[in-house]
């Protein structure tokens, strides 16, 4: 509860440890919000005191309580979770900050936890457990497959698919594979590296390699599933905007009994030739609607990388709007 005192607010915690925690290393949250609303933050044993600002103390006041209520849960705070409540609370959305008491999906090897920490991603998240296929569309940094394949691995460990089946277009060898050097697992393991690299993060590399020597965990060019049906397994199709139309049916039809689907993809990074429609962009649009499909879009908003990547994605995307016709062909992301 609340008292007021002159010309300032107390917020009550629940623990002690809460409002340390609220505060973050040398009070660096404290002054994040301090500064994006223009008053003073103090801490008491267990509370938080609010001095009015121009706009009140309202806005510090959503905050403040929606990152009380995150570390009470037992979340530890990013700077990138505490601006989001900030922005959140600024756009009139305060419910949105609600997204970062989140539940956790999956522990790394570590013991970083890993849960969606913004509203769309908590949607995203609540989808891939409900449907049986799902479009994640968004920039880099807003976790699309990372989220998708900690979902994955957290139904492999219980037993809910029987194994993981990871795949792109390998469109900057325009899926002809003949002419590199080596062996296949050689030629593709360029291509595939950030699926790998998530993987070594999510279950360490001794365990991934008991995987895919098992045939628990395969990672395969798009080309490699025609012609196959997925029974009982996660598949995820990362940077399906580079899919043809063509490519992105055979790969949907791939689905079989008791499987699940997540295909990702940044619309404003496709690579085809020009005049060639995106699959991931046909899909979209077709699938609308239809049963037993969630389409999922993400934003800058929803970019938990540094804090200042959201900016660069603002950055670029002003540029692109200020200049269309030097942005044709694209460039990868």
């Amino acid at each position: 509860m609340a008292a007021g005192l002159t010309g300032w607010v107390e917020i009550e915690a629940d623990a002690p440890e809460d409002v340390s925690a609220l505060a973050g290393q040398l009070d660096e949250h404290l002054k994040a919000i301090q500064e994006a609303f223009d008053l003073r933050l103090a801490v008491r044993e267990c509370a938080v005191r609010v001095q009015s600002g121009r706009a009140g103390t309202l806005p510090a006041e959503q905050v403040v309580r929606k990152l009380l209520a995150t570390v009470h849960d037992g979340h530890v705070l990013s700077a990138t979770d505490v601006e989001y409540a900030i922005n959140a609370v600024k756009a009139d959305h305060p419910q949105d900050a609600d997204a970062l008491r989140s539940k956790v999906i999956w522990a790394t090897p570590s013991g970083r936890p890993v849960r969606p920490r913004t509203a769309a991603q908590a949607a995203y998240v609540e989808a891939m457990g409900r449907d049986d296929l799902v479009l994640a569309i968004g920039p880099a940094g807003t976790g699309k497959t990372y989220l998708a394949m900690a979902v994955a691995v957290a139904a492999l460990r219980d037993k809910r698919v029987s194994r993981l089946v990871l795949t792109r277009p390998i469109r900057e060898a325009g899926e002809s594979l003949g002419f590199l050097p080596g062996d296949i697992r050689e030629k593709v393991d360029p291509y595939l590296r950030p699926l790998y690299d998530a993987l070594y993060e999510l279950v360490g590399i001794d365990k991934f390699r008991r995987y895919a020597e098992r045939g628990v965990i395969e990672l395969a060019p798009l080309a490699y599933m025609r012609g196959r049906t997925l029974n009982e397994a996660f598949v995820v199709l990362d940077e399906a905007q580079n899919t043809t139309i063509m490519q992105m049916k055979m790969f949907l039809t791939r689905l079989g009994h008791g499987s699940r689907m997540v295909v990702t993809g940044d619309t404003t990074q496709i690579d085809l030739p020009e005049g060639g429609e995106s699959g991931l962009v046909h899909a979209e649009r077709l699938l609308h609607g239809l049963r037993g499909v969630s389409i999922c879009t993400l934003t800058e908003v929803d970019i938990v990388r540094h804090p200042l990547v959201q900016r660069i994605v603002r950055a670029y995307e002003a540029s692109e709007r200020r200049t269309p016709s030097s942005q044709a062909g694209g460039e990868a992301g």
